[in-house]
């Protein structure tokens, strides 16, 4: 029974690291920008909604509609006043990296001075485990997590195949130039993938405080899981993402079978290294959403 438990709680862990990765994964495909800041928009998120619904105990979803849309303009403010001037001037991916980076440890130490360097939790009866089998407890928040994954992606993937706007997000980071030759502006359509990009980690950001906690340090440890979802899928793949993101969830609980509880987070990068050796191009390769 504990490889059931283990099981359900990786599937559950890798809808929320899919969420985290599809995001950056989106950002990056469309705008080759590494956008290491993304794991400080993961904390705004989280520790937005930590401070109206369990501190100011605000309705939870006006709380995560609040965090969500300062989640949202951090991501476009960032790509306006940050990303946007450097590439108009240098376009240097180091200096890129060095201003997102820059960004990241000041909201980190921005939260770590607000609300401290220890483990904060969102109190929600969701976080409760109910009991399945004998010895196997699933909270309700396993199945949301994986639900939730399943709406963002598919909605995602509608905007991007259908819409005008998505299409040209998947042509903008090969020809911005034929992105102008139909009308529409290549900034704006940065600042529509730093958007949609950033709204995709606050319901990850929100469940992960719910079941783990939050702490100061996790925009370092979601950044990196989701470069590595990234790579394992296939830079540009948000299918990639999502499965990879599923992989690294179960590779990650999984080892719990085998190893002490500070040895499981190694084992994605094991992953992340074994797909670099033998399988470069990831899941789906250098591909948009198809």
């Amino acid at each position: 029974m504990l490889f059931v438990q283990l099981l359900l709680n990786g599937v559950a862990l890798g809808a929320l690291y899919a969420l985290t990765a599809g995001g950056f994964s989106l950002i990056f495909g469309a705008t080759r920008i590494f956008h290491f800041a993304h794991g400080a928009a993961f904390m705004i998120a989280g520790y937005g909604f930590y401070e109206l619904y369990d501190r100011l105990h605000w309705p939870w979803y006006a709380a995560a509609l609040l965090a969500a849309l300062v989640t949202v303009v951090f991501g476009v403010l960032l790509d306006r006043l940050v990303y946007t001037p450097i590439k108009r001037h240098e376009n240097s991916f180091f200096t890129l990296f060095a201003g997102a980076f820059g960004v990241g440890i000041i909201v980190q130490n921005l939260i770590a001075f607000f609300f401290g360097r220890g483990f904060v939790a969102i109190s929600t009866p969701l976080s409760k485990g109910v009991k399945l089998l004998e010895g196997v407890y699933v909270a309700p928040l396993a199945g949301l997590s994986v639900v939730v994954a399943l709406l963002a992606f598919g909605g995602l993937s509608l905007f991007l195949s259908r819409s005008r706007t998505g299409i040209a997000l998947r042509a903008l980071a090969d020809s911005p130039e034929l992105v102008r030759a139909y009308g529409m502006s290549p900034q704006r359509l940065s600042q529509v993938a730093f958007a949609l990009g950033s709204l995709m980690v606050v319901p990850a950001a929100i469940l992960s405080g719910a079941s783990a906690g939050l702490n100061p340090a996790v925009g370092s440890h979601v950044m990196l899981i989701s470069l590595a979802a990234t790579i394992v899928g296939g830079v540009g793949s948000l299918r990639g993402a999502a499965c990879a993101g599923l992989l690294l969830g179960l590779a990650e609980s999984l080892a719990l079978l085998w190893f002490s509880p500070q040895w499981s987070e190694a084992v994605v990068f094991v992953v992340l290294f074994l797909f670099i050796l033998f399988r470069p191009s990831g899941f789906f390769g250098r591909v948009w959403v198809h």
